[in-house]
């Protein structure tokens, strides 16, 4: 015990289990402002964020929007699989097309193509500035480029792109580097740079709108192509080896290796094919909520692990199968076992305010999946809906039956003819704007946090949990009570 409070050792390794409103963190002095705190942190073993956010893979949460918006704002966002695999590749090659630096594969057109074709490529990619090659290939001569405005006002769209084109080209030549292709972009003031050899072939381009991303989203999480990073749900059925494989050829950055209880043959077997057949991929195996399981999974080569069995609001494992785990003992435990092979946990389920999020870090995880607390963005999949004049947006879990007809029953086993058994609910989640705002909310919120406990990164607050320095006290009722709004006639809670 420490002079004043216990540490997560003394309350976590006895015989309840406790949820993250079981505990709170006791303040500590501090030395430093809010601005010093640092929240770079790994979301595997060999992929850092700026932030410690991750999109659930779930078909109400994640889907290319909420993952180019993710890693914008420098989290990550993982691509659902209850889908096609075109559909799934579909929107792991919008992410990547989102922003570049130098795009070395650009789609191009020919002369005798039609404006028709062009608005085919931004309904499926959204962009629209193409260069025009004579044979509409890559490595051939470069003759225009048609971007939006060539075609504003163009009411045919059977007119073909040579009589709509602008011949008139800025380019820059084969071995310009990024600096000195950027600075052409501004002085021309042109929004596309080919990149063209010796001979006037097109080798690659540059978008001056990706310059303006880097400006305004300077924390963006990003390959070494500086391409956005995205992950992908895959099932551990034979079938997804296809799915991976199509992955993989289209750079996705990290696999979700998809179990509701991850310590299975099932998952291992998939895990062993992925390490051997693809060594250079991250794997994020889960789920998982004891040493043991984790232990279990780490031998085989796992570069994370996703923690959480029922802790989601829209889960009900623990209710139906009595199986699972209360989710702050659950990320004590593995994450524990996990510093010994030097890799990264995901606290997937429970958190609904950025006090959870302070808790799944300060019990050893290095990043938080969510689920419900993005559902309601503007950036989530469907459609807003009204009821009782509150804005709210369709969140189901995937074990649900709605989400299991859909295909959802792959992460639980399920045969598609046997009798199904829900493990998840359908419902809505109110609006919480766009992401734009609502990350900025959650990392500042998260700053003044770590500042209260006195430490100034995640890697200074596992130790300071370790070494029994974060001291923390169980809750009782009253006392959560104590803690939120009470006693007041009317309140109005505004989060930013």
């Amino acid at each position: 015990m420490n002079l004043d409070g216990f540490s997560a050792s003394d309350i976590l390794e006895g015989p309840i289990g406790y949820s993250y409103n079981d505990i709170i963190l006791l303040p500590r002095y501090f030395d430093f402002s809010v601005d010093e705190v640092n929240l770079k942190t790994r979301i595997t073993r060999n992929i850092n964020c700026c932030f410690p956010f991750v999109s659930s893979p779930m078909d109400t949460v994640t889907e290319e929007k909420m993952a180019i918006n993710m890693a914008l704002l420098g989290g990550i966002g993982i691509l659902h699989y209850n889908n096609t695999i075109e559909a799934q590749i579909s929107m792991v090659k919008k992410v990547k097309r989102y922003e570049n630096g130098f795009i070395s594969d650009p789609i191009t057109l020919s002369p005798e193509n039609t404006i028709r074709d062009l608005n085919d490529i931004k309904s499926q990619f959204g962009f629209s500035g193409i260069p025009i090659t004579i044979d509409g290939t890559l490595n051939t001569k470069l003759i225009g480029i048609v971007t939006a405005r060539d075609i504003d006002f163009e009411r045919d769209d059977s007119k073909k792109i040579k009589d709509v084109m602008t011949k008139d080209l800025v380019v820059a030549n084969e071995g310009v580097t990024l600096n000195e292709a950027n600075e052409i972009l501004r002085m021309k003031k042109v929004g596309k740079l080919p990149i063209v050899d010796k001979n006037g072939l097109l080798k690659g381009l540059l978008a001056r709108t990706d310059l303006k991303k880097n400006r305004d989203f300077p924390y963006s999480t990003k390959n070494d192509k500086k391409q956005l990073r995205v992950g992908a749900a895959i099932s551990t059925r034979e079938e997804d080896k296809e799915r991976l494989q199509e992955l993989v050829k289209n750079g996705i950055d990290l696999v979700v290796i998809d179990s509701a209880q991850g310590y299975n043959i099932y998952q291992i077997e998939m895990l062993k094919y992925v390490k051997q057949k693809y060594p250079e991929l991250d794997v994020i195996a889960g789920n998982i909520v004891t040493g043991d399981q984790a232990e279990g999974l780490l031998k085989y080569g796992a570069d994370a692990l996703r923690i959480g069995m029922g802790p989601g609001s829209i889960c009900t494992t623990q209710e139906i199968m009595a199986t699972g785990r209360p989710q702050a003992t659950a990320v004590y435990h593995t994450a524990k076992m996990a510093r010994k092979y030097n890799v990264p946990v995901i606290a997937d389920g429970g958190i609904t305010t950025i006090g959870h999020i302070m808790k799944a870090l300060s019990l050893g995880a290095s990043t938080v999946m969510m689920g419900s607390l993005l559902a309601g963005t503007n950036e989530s999949p469907g459609e807003y809906i009204y009821k009782d004049g509150l804005r709210l947006k369709k969140y189901r879990g995937m074990a649900s039956i709605e989400a299991m007809k859909d295909g959802g029953g792959k992460r639980y086993f399920v045969n598609e003819k046997a009798v199904k058994v829900a493990q998840g609910v359908s419902g809505a989640v109110i609006d919480r704007g766009s992401l734009l705002d609502f990350i900025p909310y959650l990392a500042q919120g998260l700053k003044h946090a770590f500042q209260d406990v006195g430490f100034k990164n995640i890697s200074e607050l596992h130790k300071g949990m370790e070494n029994k320095e974060l001291a923390m006290q169980i809750r009782s009722t009253s006392s959560i009570k104590e803690g939120g709004i009470h006693d007041l006639y009317i309140s109005e809670k505004q989060m930013f």
